[in-house]
């Protein structure tokens, strides 16, 4: 045994807690899978990701439109795990690899934070029977939202799998130095029961060369998981960022330092000069769309309660917290017996390397990213970005040891009482779990876009589109709208702008400006006009057309002008953007004036917005993703990245060209006072 435990890091389960683990996570992965299933769909969003894939796989580079540098999608590891499978998978539809995917790392993650907790109480476990039974993983998969983000074809799913494997990769790095510390006063037996062993100590000195070797190797394997997390989402770089600095400050030399930022920051930092060179911009587009460090506390705190409220969370919070407080006082070594430091770690080090840091770093990491989100004000669906928070809170219990009375570690009365207090905080915790599951939600206002601005997605579109499970961009014909914007696009060969009408049956046509006529017959006959459809739904449209259509948005998830404006204040969560129509006429080779445009546009609008685009700054933000990439381009990019990020504009044409300073285009006609004559 003695051995075994000089390995890097070895802790033995008792076979009770090692097979009872091992069925709970079966358990719960079967349900959690099972549960996701039933709620399969692709959201819209998710849709926009496949946009981008698309475009990769044709040769178009990552962008959501030809020809237009755009970062539509917020997980860059997402996008190109996507990128993968669809070239692995051929023919097989984008939708189901992204569907099958995010189920796989859904119930993954799940596994990884249940085997994490489960190594965590290990060593306190050690020649001791207990139980292992899943309590906040329980809680987790019945939570409504996670089972419908389960899939999606959004990043949750691959959310789950990094945060569960980076809790288990830190929990092992954790206990590594235990392998090399010993009890400076283990505690006396109690009269009655069999002595205690003393273990031999371990030979004094640094750990054995084949230790060095396999801590080497783990910390840079954990150092590069850590430094993707920027990758996986921006907001968990303070996740994988607070990883890093603990391994930092653990480190034993210089040398291993080094190799931890190498390993931690190489592809992050490779990825970011990327960004920067190729899109112009310091994070994702989304991010620029959202303005993701802005902050609106009011809506945060409404969206926390839109996700309390349905399901009463505070309730297993307490009942989980009671189960970690018995854990705690259960476990194997007294807080009164201190073990030694193993020579080479300061005692900073053998602080920050342990479970307990560990478990605070995963707590504090969920608050952190709690209060981010509360802060950005939350989203519009229903539960979904605090859901990662949760998940994060949850992982230092998602299974709880019930150690079996033994009469050794403790008297066997009291054994009896902690285990029974175990088993009622757990039977409860499995209570609440299947009402949760059960639960309606949202009620009667989950498909419907109150005040709050807050919907149970996946029901809103199932019911929009009459289908249960909306999976393929296909099933999302039926949504308004959808199927005449194809009727729409094949009415205008010529070329058009297609503005979406009052009427869901019909789209608003602005015609591209004719070819000249001087052209040749013969390529007169094959001219293809430029389309560009202007609509928020990105996902379902840029999916259903081809990738010659340029599709753009109001609220700048793809489209760059409109990014580059200002939240505005009281604007839906997550759609707090809203570019005018009338930028989008003045950008592209449309007809700019009646009877061309719709009634609702102003000519004047239009021709002060087209003045507005020669405007210095808005050039240079234009022809940073429109422009021809080359080297010059790139680095004129990398350069002036955070200058382009911070750069607005105003979504009023008028104060757009007071701002910049540029002459006001005279008015088409003459303004109405009241007093134009009315007669000779």
């Amino acid at each position: 045994m003695e051995r075994r435990l000089a390995r890097w890091p070895a802790f033995p389960y008792d076979w009770t807690a090692r097979v009872s683990l091992w069925v709970g996570v079966v358990v719960v992965v079967a349900l959690f899978g099972w549960g996701a299933w039933e709620r399969r769909w692709i959201a819209d969003d998710g849709l926009i990701v496949l946009r981008t894939v698309r475009n990769l796989l044709a040769g178009n580079g990552p962008v959501f439109n030809t020809g237009e540098r755009v970062e539509a999608n917020t997980s860059t590891i997402w996008t190109y795990l996507i990128y993968l499978g669809g070239w692995i998978g051929g023919p097989v539809r984008l939708e189901y690899v992204a569907l099958v995917v995010a189920l796989v790392l859904s119930v993954a993650g799940v596994a990884m934070a249940m085997l994490g907790a489960g190594r965590l109480y290990a060593p306190g476990l050690r020649g001791r029977r207990a139980l292992l039974l899943p309590a906040a993983a329980l809680v987790y998969i019945a939570v409504p939202p996670a089972r419908d983000f389960a899939t999606s074809g959004l990043e949750n799913g691959l959310v789950l799998a990094y945060l569960g494997l980076l809790w288990w990769m830190m929990v092992c790095w954790s206990q590594a130095l235990r392998a090399h510390s010993v009890p400076q006063h283990p505690p006396m037996p109690r009269r009655g029961a069999p002595p205690t062993l003393r273990r031999a100590p371990l030979p004094a000195g640094p750990p054995p060369p084949a230790t060095n070797v396999v801590g080497r190797f783990f910390d840079a394997a954990l150092a590069f998981v850590a430094g993707l997390s920027v990758l996986v989402r921006p907001e968990l770089a303070l996740v994988g960022g607070l990883a890093l600095t603990m391994m930092l400050v653990a480190a034993r030399t210089w040398r291993r330092r080094t190799l931890i930022i190498v390993a931690g920051g190489l592809v992050p930092v490779g990825y970011e000069i990327f960004r920067m060179g190729y899109y112009g911009l310091l994070y994702p587009g989304t991010a620029l769309a959202k303005d993701a460090t802005g902050s609106k506390w009011a809506q945060g705190f409404v969206y926390l309660a839109n996700f309390n409220r349905p399901y009463l969370l505070w309730a297993p919070a307490i009942l989980l917290l009671g189960l970690g407080v018995v854990a705690l006082v259960t476990r194997g070594r007294p807080w009164w017996i201190r073990r030694a430091t193993p020579p080479g770690y300061s005692w900073l080090a053998r602080r920050v390397q342990s479970p307990s840091a560990v478990v605070i770093f995963i707590v504090v990491s969920g608050l952190l990213q709690a209060i981010y989100w509360i802060r950005q004000g939350g989203d519009f669906m229903h539960g979904r970005v605090l859901l990662t928070p949760v998940f994060l809170l949850l992982a230092p219990v998602a299974v709880i040891p019930m150690v079996l009375p033994d009469g050794v570690q403790m008297p066997r009365g009291a054994g009896y009482l902690f285990a029974g207090a175990t088993g009622v905080l757990w039977l409860s915790v499995a209570i609440w779990s299947l009402w949760a599951a059960n639960s309606p939600g949202m009620g009667s206002d989950a498909t419907r876009v109150t005040y709050t601005g807050i919907v149970d997605e996946r029901r809103f579109y199932s019911q929009a589109t009459g289908n249960a499970h909306p999976l393929t961009a296909a099933d999302y014909l039926d949504y308004p709208r959808m199927r005449a914007v194809l009727v729409a696009l094949n009415n205008t060969p010529q070329g058009a702008l297609l503005l979406p009408s009052g009427n869901y049956d019909q789209w608003d046509v602005v015609p591209a400006v004719p070819p000249p006529p001087d052209l040749p017959a013969d390529l007169r006959k094959d001219y293809k006009g430029p389309h560009t459809v202007f609509f928020t739904n990105l996902g379902m449209l840029g999916m259903n057309v081809g990738l010659d259509v340029r599709v753009i948005d109001q609220i700048g998830l793809a489209n760059p002008l409109a990014a580059h404006t200002s939240r505005l204040a009281d604007g839906r969560i997550g759609h707090d953007k809203n570019l005018f129509p009338d930028w989008a006429v003045a950008e592209g080779p449309f007809l700019k004036i009646p009877p061309f445009i719709p009634a609702y546009l102003d000519q004047d609008w239009v021709a002060q917005a087209e003045v507005a685009l020669k405007c210095p700054g808005t050039d240079a933000v234009l022809t940073s993703v429109r422009g021809p990439m080359g080297l010059r381009r790139f680095f004129s990019n990398l350069v002036h990245a955070p200058e382009f990020t911070g750069y607005r504009i105003d979504r009023v044409p008028l104060y757009e060209l007071v701002r910049c300073g540029l002459e006001i285009p005279p008015p088409s006609a003459p303004p109405y006072t009241g007093m134009q004559a009315t007669g000779p």
